[in-house]
């Protein structure tokens, strides 16, 4: 079953233009100018119920305007929208208690509550009974190890906790939809990855369907089997995300430093140093280069090395153009 249908969705701003300058305002007084910009483009997308989708591509490519049209915020220019069977935008109640949004970089938190005291609240914003409320609570505190937690004004949180607890206030009412914007973004590697580990958890045991829009490539390749593509508010790629990185990615970010500065370093053909200095070296090599110039590294006795995916704007980037040209 699809939980999501999309078909031929679009969605136009119409933006004013302004000259600069106490003339140009003057004169837009009596005639403006307007440009038309798709956010959305004839974009066709199914989801089905319990699928881990990663929607991804660079920062306004129209990925954020999808979530708010599938979740009501704003209404599609033209196309036809089915979430949950409903129309998103008619902002009907049965359909706002079905799904749940959570943004890295706003909160739905009250800061000079506590934990426990905002889940009440909204415990009685989704008119949960106290038996359901209980177990629910119950299961995601001891899911995210914060039951210490509880009695802490949010105000005083980490920022990974904090997460923590968006994500149980998002989940409190059971959602057969969860929308993730840049959940991890600004987390530490430890936080990131328990993020990650819960996220799992949640589609796995409850059925959750979540979307999930993210820069970090971890993110990504970690969580979704599927992934969408977005770029210019068209749908480029959609299919596995492991058919995704073995196709379109090429290079590999590595970082290294020493306790001396090395000699006799060299580096494989199509290698691009990003930083040197004599105690660190920072470069992007081939894919397929990957296990000799770690072999090079090690005989150079390194203080730490670390690999890195690369940047999806890069795999956005050579994915639009292969598709332009075909």
């Amino acid at each position: 079953m699809n939980i999501i249908e999309a078909k031929n969705l679009t969605k136009t701003y119409r933006r004013f233009l302004k000259p600069e300058g106490l003339r140009g305002s003057i004169k837009s007084l009596w005639r403006r100018e307007y440009i038309q910009k798709d956010a959305v483009s004839s974009l066709n997308l199914s989801v089905a119920e319990g699928e881990l989708i990663g929607l991804i591509g660079p920062n306004g490519a129209g990925k954020t305007t999808l979530t708010k049209m599938f979740t009501g915020i704003i209404a599609p220019t033209s196309g036809e929208l089915s979430v949950l069977g409903y129309y998103p935008n008619d902002l009907k109640n049965e359909f706002k208690q079905q799904y749940a949004v959570v943004m890295g970089q706003k909160s739905q938190l009250f800061f000079e509550l506590t934990a426990n005291d905002t889940l009440h609240l909204f415990k009685e914003i989704y008119g949960l009974s106290e038996s359901t409320f209980r177990e629910t609570k119950d299961y995601f505190t001891n899911l995210f190890q914060v039951r210490h937690l509880m009695d802490v004004q949010v105000r005083t949180l980490s920022l990974g906790e904090r997460m923590k607890m968006e994500l149980i206030v998002a989940l409190l009412h059971n959602p057969r939809i969860l929308f993730l914007d840049e959940p991890t973004i600004g987390l530490d590697a430890i936080a990131s990855r328990q993020i990650r580990t819960f996220l799992r958890q949640v589609n796995r045991e409850r059925g959750t369907t979540i979307l999930l829009t993210s820069h970090y490539m971890e993110d990504i390749k970690a969580l979704c089997p599927r992934c969408v593509v977005i770029n210019h508010g068209k749908k480029i790629y959609d299919g596995s995300t492991e058919t995704l990185f073995e196709n379109y990615q090429q290079n590999k970010r590595i970082s290294a430093t020493f306790p001396q500065p090395p000699t006799d370093l060299s580096l494989p053909d199509g290698a691009q140093i990003i930083e040197q200095t004599p105690y660190k070296l920072v470069f992007q090599t081939p894919k397929e280069s990957v296990a000799s110039v770690l072999t090079d590294l090690m005989q150079h006795n390194p203080a730490d090395i670390s690999v890195e995916e690369e940047e999806i704007g890069a795999l956005v980037e050579r994915i639009y153009e292969e598709n332009k040209t075909v």
